[in-house]
Order: structure tokens, then sequence, then C-alpha cells
């Protein structure tokens, strides 16, 4: 009893033994709060990555696909159907978006993925990351909500304010279309596309040098214009698209504000970008193409390196926050990719888009979603020896194959991370080491005694190490409360120390993520308390060794 006894009474009235507790505890909470940001990133990451992957994919090795995609997905229900909980077909090519902005073409390298929507999102949760879908925050602050309900089936449509916005659009696009007829291609009404008045606005431009300006809505009646076009028109309304250069009739129902058949999502990277208002000093996210707008596709065709090439409708943008994807990938639909690059023919003369079914075309990939992940392994073995070569050369991977390298690194790096950061608590175990051979040569006179009254050399040895052992207990335990507490608040924490020095500690713009992700792994927490523990009772090893061998009278002559 006396041994806990005096461990115990070292540890109230020695207050040098403080700074080894002050070291194990932050040690433990540094360890703790780290390693449950990093599982939060990596969660989070893993998470998005399988969001625009599905868990198991079929690609073949030819840009050309498979031409019979319902045989392919028939041989792969035979051989696994009991694992398989959905899939679906699409076409992955390499390809070029562009469009226009501030008078300028942009153009943007992008891998182009025909899919269809209802059959991608049975894969993979790819609806949550469509903007339409999600609250839209500057600075921490929601200043549109979402559109549209996450329960909304995955389509084409686009939404009343896609609508809206394409509207205005085609208004501009036709109005300057008339400008350059009218003064020429190298005359620029305005850079930026107009307001709900830009129309108005510029309809108001001040004169050219050298030209007079007319209102190109001005109804003439036999005029000739310099060109030698006979303009005999009357205004065209809002909306309604009037072609006055040539005598063209249109269908009495034709919508010029209708979507093109060809339909996309294009990744916020793409077209978008943050700048700080100086004004306010906030932070924004500025769109150079959004829903309702058009974009023009170019890529190959099957067979043979020509160029195909076809204009879409932007009906939503996705921004899954992981920038490898954000910025490269062109969700397409899958008919018109089809039809583009020659892999589906249309049997309708008058208008290709007609009655098109992708199951009739040739495809690059099939995407799958199982029952149980876990069997993920089994289902791969089973597609690569199961599949016939005859019929094309296929890849079968799951999601975290294709994504090996990347996975590999972030786990790679966290572990890199635990080591230096276990370094901490083991400086802290060399300072109890210091401190207990300090307390053994000061007390070499009271340990004489001890042993003289009978004390064994087990029972001198069990005071330093319990000793050791109730130091690594409190800082650890106090360490865990602190990790864990600094966890829960971590993003409050964050305003604070933002609001202290006057800019973004964790800037969203950046990072893609609202708020700092963390994940607290109870295991983790464990092992890390477990382990500074047994490294402040093995710092206490040797000077309890030191102590038990003391011999009584030399002790007791000491000094």
């Amino acid at each position: 009893m006396y041994k806990f006894l005096l461990a115990n009474r070292y540890l109230r009235t020695r207050y040098i033994a403080l700074a080894s507790i002050v070291s194990v505890t932050l040690g433990v909470a540094t360890m703790i709060v780290v390693n449950s940001v990093m599982s939060g990133f990596s969660s989070q990451m893993k998470d998005r990555i399988h969001a625009i992957l599905s868990d198991v994919m079929i690609e073949t090795t030819s840009t050309d696909g498979t031409d019979d995609p319902r045989k392919l997905m028939a041989e792969v229900d035979r051989l696994v159907g009991g694992y398989v909980e959905a899939m679906t077909p699409t076409v992955e090519i390499y390809g070029m978006v562009s469009f226009d902005w501030a008078g300028q073409t942009v153009y943007r390298p992008v891998t182009i993925v025909g899919i269809d929507p209802q059959g991608k999102n049975q894969v993979s949760p790819f609806a949550p990351y469509m903007l339409s879908r999600q609250e839209i925050l500057e600075d921490g602050e929601v200043v549109r909500a979402p559109l549209r309900s996450l329960s909304e089936p995955l389509d084409w449509e686009l939404t009343q304010e896609a609508q809206d916005s394409r509207k205005e659009w085609i208004e501009w696009e036709q109005f300057k279309e008339q400008f350059d007829h009218q003064y020429g291609d190298n005359s620029e009404p305005s850079l930026l596309p107009p307001t709900d008045s830009g129309i108005q606005q510029a309809v108001a431009l001040q004169p050219i040098s050298g030209v007079e300006v007319a209102d190109p809505f001005l109804q003439t009646s036999g005029t000739e214009s310099s060109d030698g076009f006979s303009v005999d028109t009357a205004p065209p309304a809002i909306g309604e698209y009037v072609d006055p250069f040539e005598n063209q009739t249109k269908d009495e129902n034709y919508d010029s504000t209708a979507p093109l058949f060809g339909r996309v999502y294009i990744g916020a990277g793409l077209v978008s970008f943050p700048y700080k208002d100086k004004a306010t000093g906030k932070t924004h996210i500025m769109y150079m193409v959004k829903p309702g707008q058009d974009v023009n596709l170019t890529t190959i065709k099957t067979g043979k390196p020509e160029p195909a090439n076809f204009k879409a409708t932007v009906t939503d943008v996705f921004k899954s926050g992981m920038s490898e994807y954000d910025a490269n990938l062109v969700y397409c639909n899958l008919e018109q990719l089809q039809l583009a690059r020659g892999m589906l023919f249309s049997e309708n003369p008058t208008d290709p888009t007609k009655g098109l079914d992708w199951r009739n075309g040739a495809v690059t990939s099939l995407q799958i979603k199982l029952k149980n992940y876990n069997d993920a392994g089994a289902v791969v073995r089973k597609l690569r020896s199961g599949l016939d070569p005859e019929k094309g050369t296929f890849q079968v991977r799951t999601w975290e194959e294709k994504q090996g390298p990347l996975l590999e690194a972030v786990a790679m790096e966290s572990a890199i991370l635990n080591v230096l950061l276990f370094l901490i608590i083991t400086v802290a175990g060399f300072g109890i080491l210091a401190i207990f051979y300090m307390i053994v040569v000061e007390k070499t006179r009271d340990i004489g005694i001890l042993k003289a009254l009978g004390a064994s050399s087990r029972g001198v040895m069990v005071i330093f190490l319990s000793y050791g052992l109730s130091l690594g207990i409190v800082g650890s335990g106090v360490g865990v409360i602190m990790g864990l507490l600094f966890v829960r608040y971590i993003n409050e924490i964050e305003k604070v120390l933002s609001m202290m020095t006057g800019r973004k500690v964790f800037d969203e713009a950046i990072y893609y993520f609202r708020e700092i992700p963390t994940v607290v792994d109870p295991f983790t927490v464990a092992w890390v308390a477990i382990g500074a523990m047994i490294i402040a009772v093995l710092a206490s090893v040797l000077p309890a060794r030191r102590a038990a061998k003391l011999h009584p009278v030399q002790a007791l002559r000491y000094e």
C-alpha cells in the first residue's frame, strides 16, 4: 500500500512533473485533432469519388467501345447477377468544351461522359452534387436555397430559373447577331451578358465612329442596307426568333428558347472561379456559363480520327468538391454523344434526334452498383475470368482500384503525419525520464530510509513505475478530453481565429467544404491514449531500476 501512497503524494506535490503532464496532454490532444480532421477529409474525399464512380466498372480498352451493350449487360447478369443491385452504360471520351465569355471564346480540355441520368443516379449518389439541389453559400451565408428537392428524379429538364436565364441569353444572342450584321463583326456591343434591361442598354450605345447608328429593331419598309440585303420586317417580339436577313419560314410551333437535344451537366471548375469583392471583402463565385446557356463540344468519331462537333444546353452544374472531377468532367445525354461519334445511327432522315435508343448503339463502359460492397473482390474475379475476350477486351476494376494512387497517397500522408506527431509524445517521455532521474537523485536518502525500514527493491521500483503510470493516465486523460472538445467545436474556433486574424482560416472557396470535416474514430483515440501511457511507463523504467539498486547504507551516507 505504501507504494501507491508515495506515488500519489509525488504526483500531488512534485509540481515539476506538471511539465511532463502538459507535454503528454498536448501530444495526445494534437494527435486526436489531427487524426479526426485527416479522417474527415479522407472520408469526404472517398464519398465524393464514390459519387462519381460506381462500385465496379467494366471498361473497354478501345474508345470505339462495344457495339452491343444489351449482350454485355446480359452476360454480366449471368455471371454476377445475384450481387448486382443496378447497372448503367456510359460512353467516356476526351474532348473540348468552348463557350463565349467577356467577348472571348474560352476553351477547356475535358472528359465527356455520356450517361442516362436516372441510371447514373442508381449506381452512385450523383444527384446531391447538382448545384440546383444545393444551397449556395458565400462567406458562410446562404444566398440561394436549393431549386430542386433531392427526392426529385434526376433528368435533363431545366429549372424555372434556368429557363428564364435561357430566354434572356437567347435574346442577347439574337441582338448581337443583328448588331454584328448591321455594323460588322468587329463591333462588340458589350463584353458581358446583359442584365434584365441589357438589350435596352445595348441599343442606347454610343455611335460607332464614322457609322450612323439606327435602332436595329425599328420597322423598315423596302429599304436596302449597305450590304445589299433587303430588310422588310416588323420589330421582333421579345423571345421570338426572327432572322431579318433571310426569308426563312419557321414552324408556327417553333420555340427558339427551347433547349437543344444535346444536354449536359458541366463541372463547376470549368465554368466558375472565385473572386473577392474589394468593396465588401467578401468572396463570391463568378459563373461564366449558367444553366440554360449553350456550349460547344468537340470530340472524335469512332473508327477514324475525325472531329465530331455538336452544341448542347447546360441543364445543371455539378460540384462534387473534387477539383479533379469538377474541372474536368462534362456529363452529356448518352444518345447525343453516341450520335455525334457515330456510335448510334438514326433511322429518321427528317429529324435524326427522334426515336433514339442508346441500347442500339455502342458504349465504352458499364458501371455496376453492388448489393454489398464487401463482395466486390469476388465480383471482379468472376467478371475478369468470365467475360468472353472474343466480344472485346475489358478492364474490370473497383472504384478504389481506379483511384488507387490517390487513395494510397492520402493513406501514406496520414501514416507519416501520425509518426511525426507521435514524436511529440516521445519527447514528453524523455522529459519524464529526465525528471525521474532528478527525483531519484533528490530522494536518495528517502529511498535508503525506506529500504532500511524493510522496503524491497521491487517495492521501490513499483513506486516510480506507478508514478510514471499516473503521469501517463492523467496526461492522456486530460489530452483526450481537450482533443475531443477541440474537434467538437473546431468550426467555432475557426470562426474566432478568422475574426482575430482578419482572414478566413478555412476558406470554403478553396477547400470546397462548408465546414471543417471531422470523423472521430474511437479505436484511434484509444490507441493514442494507451500509447501515451505506455511511453510514460517506459520512460520511468530506468530511473526506477536505479532507485531499486541503491544500497541502504550508501543511500543513507549520500551527501
